[in-house]
């Protein structure tokens, strides 16, 4: 038989084989990132055929599943991976990390650069507003499951969410307006620095700060899952601390075109 919707998590349940929501936005954002990526290239004087293209994605998604996974054993539940290595390979069971995922996403950009004799950062300027893309997807995700909700709120627009007391924030909702601006906002600043190559890899830079700011903001409000890292008396969440980064390697890329300059 075939089911629509047959529980939260799960979309289409056909003929026993489950397909979850999170598949399909993932598929959704694969497709928007094969639609889009050969039309942004010309802003970068790119010129990388469509076969190239769905290949440099198939093993980046190939790099956010792996780099996304043991970026989740490693930075969050490494004691319990450790009492039983197994479950590492048990990613239907959930638990990915964005930062993991990035990591994975540089080293495949990494070696299909060298290979292909092009600028890094050149491709990593076009390549961002997708990824921002698929970000959103991913916390629409989050919603659907009703997951990775926020903390009490008296505001009006709070959300009752399974398993927590009390209206909460609807972080996944502010997530998403957070990604689809950065999307637009790097789209934008990609046209506008088109032919200037002393602006190479600032798209990425301001993903990259723009996405750690507001990261770093919104766990303010993010139901936390796990204890607060105490850095020299300031305690900060695990997100926070791993974002940290990304903002200082965002702000290197504009000093480094900077001193370039």
């Amino acid at each position: 038989m075939i089911h629509l919707f047959p529980s939260r998590p799960v979309a289409i349940d056909l003929f026993g084989f489950q397909i979850h929501w999170y598949g399909l936005l993932y598929l959704l954002g694969f497709l928007i990132a094969a639609w889009v990526l050969p039309r942004l290239q010309r802003y970068r004087d790119l010129a990388l055929t469509r076969d190239t293209w769905m290949s440099l994605l198939s093993w980046s998604v190939i790099g956010v599943i792996i780099g996304g996974r043991l970026g989740f054993v490693l930075f969050y539940e490494p004691t319990y991976f450790s009492v039983d290595p197994l479950k590492i390979f048990a990613v239907w069971e959930g638990g990915m990390s964005f930062h993991g995922g990035l990591i994975g996403v540089v080293l495949v950009l990494s070696l299909f650069c060298r290979k292909h004799s092009i600028s890094l950062l050149a491709l990593a300027d076009v390549i961002i507003v997708p990824v921002a893309i698929g970000l959103a997807l991913g916390r629409l995700g989050n919603f659907i499951n009703q997951e990775l909700y926020g903390t009490v709120t008296t505001l009006p627009w709070g959300m009752m969410f399974p398993g927590a007391d009390g209206l909460r924030h609807p972080i996944q909702l502010y997530a998403i307006g957070k990604d689809l601006l950065i999307a637009t906002i790097c789209f934008w600043h990609l046209r506008i620095t088109t032919g200037n190559l002393r602006r190479v890899g600032c798209t990425a830079a301001a993903f990259l700060i723009l996405y750690g700011v507001g990261r770093f903001l919104l766990e303010f409000i993010r139901q936390q899952q796990y204890p607060l890292s105490d850095i020299f008396g300031i305690f900060l969440t695990r997100g926070q601390l791993l974002t940290l980064p990304l903002i200082v390697v965002g702000v290197g890329i504009c000093m480094m075109n900077r001193i370039r300059k």
